[in-house]
């Protein structure tokens, strides 16, 4: 694969890992599990309870296990035709998706100043 053809694949792969991780990590249809793994993670009986629990509520560790799950079903290398194009493409799809999410964040938090100014405005009239 061209090496173009590759870094488009990265920003296009990169785009279903971080809604997928977002969703799961923030959005209100996962409220319940999330508040489950909460729980546990935080009162958990072993560390290894508490950091399992952990990476369903970290959107940036859960990315990575949406990665490992996309580039299974996807086969894409970065790079490298062998075991280190996997490697590479993974942390490299990681880093974009989790940059998506953090804009994405960004936008939500601007979004919910402007609402939050509207109301406060129609409120005084």
């Amino acid at each position: 694969m061209l090496l173009s053809t590759q870094v488009v694949w990265l920003f296009i792969l990169a785009i279903p890992i971080a809604c997928i991780a977002w969703t799961v990590t923030h959005e209100e249809v996962f409220k319940e599990p999330r508040e489950y793994c909460l729980n546990r993670c935080h009162n958990g009986k072993t560390v290894a309870e508490r950091k399992f629990f952990y990476l369903f509520t970290c959107e940036y560790c859960f990315s990575h296990y949406v990665t490992a799950i996309m580039l299974i079903i996807t086969k894409y290398q970065l790079l490298f035709d062998d075991w280190r194009g996997y490697l590479i493409a993974g942390f490299a799809l990681v880093f974009v998706a989790n940059v998506y999410m953090s804009l994405f964040a960004l936008i939500r938090i601007d979004l919910k100043k402007v609402r939050q100014e509207t109301e406060n405005e129609e409120a005084k009239k």
